[in-house]
């Protein structure tokens, strides 16, 4: 029972984490930070089974891991009210081909990370973009004026 408690205990810390951590930090992970979430799991399991080797105590880890991610994606399900707790919102980030700093600066959204998720999607100007949405999942939707509209706003140079 012990290590149920425990796992529950690691699975809150873990989700907290990543809701403090932040949608835009998530959504593309550094190298270093790739790594330094891997060395978590190893963090994680010495403290859920406490030095507890048995596939006993690895599956009861496991399971209940895997209990409490069905158990939030149920209340998901059955409390659309609670996706705004468990997932966040998406967030408009740029409206009218300009950005907004104040929404950008609450996420911990770069320029740089805003002008780089353009380039991929082929936008070269932060001022053909009529909507851009920070998702819920790290991901930035990007909806440009449609051929002929009113690029609007002013937009900065990109550097290559």
């Amino acid at each position: 029972m012990e290590t149920v408690v425990r796992a529950v205990v690691v699975f809150v810390f873990l989700w907290g984490i990543t809701r403090v951590v932040g949608r835009s930090t998530l959504g593309a992970l550094s190298s270093f930070e790739l790594i330094l979430f891997i060395c978590m799991g190893d963090l994680v399991q010495q403290a859920v089974t406490q030095q507890d080797y048995s596939v006993t105590g690895a599956m009861l880890a496991v399971g209940t891991f895997a209990l409490l991610t069905i158990a939030l994606s149920w209340v998901n399900a059955r409390f659309p009210a609670a996706r705004r707790f468990t997932h966040g919102v998406p967030v408009v980030v740029v409206h009218d081909g300009e950005a907004q700093a104040d929404v950008m600066r609450a996420e911990r959204l770069s320029l740089d990370d805003l002008y780089g998720a353009a380039r991929q999607q082929g936008i070269d100007r932060i001022g053909s973009v009529r909507l851009a949405v920070l998702e819920t999942n790290g991901q930035i939707s990007f909806f440009p004026y449609e051929s002929g509209g009113d690029a609007g706003a002013e937009s900065k140079p990109e550097a290559g």
